[in-house]
């Protein structure tokens, strides 16, 4: 049975693990590009208002999983890559916590990295998370961001789901 290439879940993961695992039966896998997303602190930040003491994701279970699926299937197709992974955390988080792996391996590194990013994208925008801040001035759901939207734009897709 082949391994799960998405898993939601509350418990942190292991980048190096998930990177091994995926890569180790395929001799043929030439390059490997992971992206982990962490919770940070916007304190200093130019035009961030308040720190995050903590933050909550929520998702539909099996409406998410199978979002992410589809938006690997996209990847798989548009770049010239060998497996992809991703495992993304629900539940509360703190500042410095892990959010979202991504692993993608393929022959060369300019795929792996394009397919890591392109999948990055597609999950700031089309993935059905929703993302709860709590910073000194009390707790809020975040709205998407223009500038979201403008990074899946540059892959030739559109999703306007920020305001203008």
């Amino acid at each position: 049975m082949a391994a799960a290439r998405v898993t939601i879940q509350t418990a942190d993961f292991d980048a190096g693990a998930e990177m091994a695992s995926l890569r180790a039966a395929d001799h043929g896998v030439g390059a490997v590009a992971c992206f982990v997303g962490t919770v940070r602190d916007r304190e200093g930040l130019q035009g961030a208002a308040g720190s995050i003491q903590a933050m909550e994701l929520e998702h539909y279970p099996g409406m998410t999983e199978r979002a992410i699926e589809s938006m690997i299937d996209a990847a798989m197709a548009r770049f010239a890559i060998r497996a992809a992974r991703v495992v993304h955390r629900v539940g509360p988080l703190l500042p410095g916590d892990q959010i979202v792996l991504v692993v993608v391996t393929s022959v060369h590194r300019g795929e792996a990295f394009q397919a890591c990013e392109f999948l990055m994208d597609y999950l700031k925008t089309q993935a059905p998370f929703w993302k709860k801040e709590t910073t000194p001035e009390g707790a809020h759901w975040v709205d998407a961001r223009v500038s979201d939207d403008q990074a899946l734009a540059r892959w030739g897709h559109f999703a306007p789901n920020a305001g203008r």
